[in-house]
């Protein structure tokens, strides 16, 4: 495929040109890779196995969905209008050390997922393949392998995910749901709840969040165009498709077959919906989680190249080094214990900087009434070391979501509602009772790195285009 662009590597500390982003095709293609993976679908056995019915199923994935679209659409809008990466937009709201602060959690959150991913794919062909590997020594191998397509920048990430792992998953997403549906659709229909519909919310809501939700939706969606319906219908139908039919699919198959144990429902699922092709099944669930793993790596970079320059191939190779020891450490633990960690804290941990940025990007547009917020790139030394209404806000929210996750050890008795939820509100409120606190930034007295041109015409209109 060639040399790594140059392009890719500029942009990490500067705007996206419009001639560089891609159409609205493109970007469902590769969200609907992010947001959707095997685990997606086993977690459809595991509701049925707790006793959750299809109607608190099919209820609970579009509420879900629902919430995820209030907070992606202005995540992803953001990335789109200013072209900015994650970390760089952290710099005007948080200060210097707060986007160090911001950029170093996505690099371990990141990492972590990406560890985590590698484990599960381990697990998986573990249990299809005739080749028996120590799941330690084969996720360790995966760490490195699933690096490839990050050697190619952005392009190589868009173009797997958009030619071979969407394409795949569309297909076979297709045909199981097809089959999973009985003749008589009412037989879903008739079962009682043995759960309370609040009980059934609050589980598939803390779940489909936490495995949906990335956290730094403008490193990817800087790449879109910057009109609203760009973000939006791409939005919309990758998530629809990942958080409403791969688990109700997963459900009913549940229901049909009556397993629940996750290890027989890959065995059926390769037998039922895939014919029983081992070798299918094995590329099916190997381009998902390579899909997933390059946007995790993709996101790592970004996040390590706001604080340090590095050739991006180097920073490839140190981050999946880093993550093969991490995977061969976690081995032991289970792939199922490690992912159910690592949703609990990124739900909360990620997105709540880029709560606080949609808020100032609000702030400063509609309350401030000025045109172009994020129009400039400032270098680390001309900020002030932190803006405390917004690392005040970031840090609350993070608090209650944690707390009421109940993944501290003690606080299960604290574990109520939706944390991710929770913990967003709690920062938008908290920010809106200390900005007013702080004086207005003078951007124009201040020396900043200029941005791309591009910027100027982002920021000319005075509303969305959509």
């Amino acid at each position: 495929m060639g040399a790594v662009p140059q392009d890719d590597e500029e942009y990490a500390v500067s705007a996206v040109p419009l001639s560089h982003r891609k159409d609205p095709v493109s970007m469902a293609l590769l969200w609907l890779t992010m947001v959707t993976q095997f685990p997606s679908v086993l977690i459809g056995f595991a509701w049925f196995k707790e006793g959750f019915t299809f109607n608190q199923v099919l209820l609970g994935t579009f509420l879900s969905c629902g919430l995820l679209m209030a907070y992606t659409v202005p995540a992803a809008f953001l990335g789109a209008m200013s072209g900015q990466t994650y970390a760089v937009l952290s710099r005007t709201v948080f200060g210097s050390w707060g986007s160090r602060i911001i950029s170093t959690n996505l690099i371990w959150i990141f990492v972590g997922w990406y560890t985590v991913l590698a484990l599960c794919l381990a697990d998986e062909l573990a249990d299809l393949l005739p080749i028996k590997i120590p799941l330690a020594i084969s996720a360790a191998i995966l760490s490195f392998v699933m690096a490839f397509n990050n050697f190619f920048g952005f392009s190589g990430v868009a173009n797997f995910a958009r030619f071979v792992a969407a394409p795949l998953l569309l297909i076979w997403v297709g045909i199981s749901f097809c089959k999973a549906l009985p003749s008589d659709p009412s037989v879903f229909l008739a079962a009682n709840a043995s759960q309370s519909h609040w009980h059934a919310f609050c589980s598939i809501s803390s779940f489909v969040v936490g495995f949906s939700v990335w956290g730094n939706e403008p490193d990817y969606w800087r790449y879109a165009k910057p009109k609203l319906s760009h973000s939006f219908w791409p939005l919309l139908a990758s998530l629809f498709l990942g958080v409403v039919l791969f688990p109700v699919s997963g459900w009913m198959f549940a229901h049909s077959s009556g397993i629940t144990e996750s290890a027989a429902a890959t065995a059926f699922l390769t037998k039922y919906s895939m014919g029983g092709f081992t070798l299918l099944a094995v590329a099916i669930i190997s381009a998902a989680y390579f899909a997933a793993n390059d946007s995790n790596m993709y996101g790592s970079i970004n996040a390590l190249e706001n604080l340090r320059k590095i050739p991006q191939r180097k920073t490839v190779f140190i981050i999946s080094a880093f993550s093969a020891a991490l995977a061969y450490f976690l081995a032991g633990s289970g792939a199922t214990a490690a992912l159910e960690g690592i949703c609990s804290l990124n739900c909360v941990i990620l997105p709540l900087p880029t709560v606080v940025m949609v808020c100032e990007w609000f702030w400063q547009t509609k309350i401030l009434k000025e045109k172009a917020f994020f129009s400039i790139i400032p270098s680390f030394e001309s900020l002030p070391a932190v803006r405390w209404p917004a690392l005040w806000a970031a840090l609350a929210g993070m608090s209650v979501g944690i707390l009421s996750s109940g993944i501290i050890p003690g606080t299960a008795a604290l574990k109520i509602g939706i944390p991710s939820v929770q913990s967003w509100l709690v920062a938008m409120l908290l920010f809106f009772l200390l900005r007013p606190r702080e004086a207005k930034q003078d951007f124009a007295e201040r020396q900043y790195t200029k941005a791309e041109p591009v910027l100027n015409e982002l920021q000319s209109a005075d509303t969305p285009q959509s």
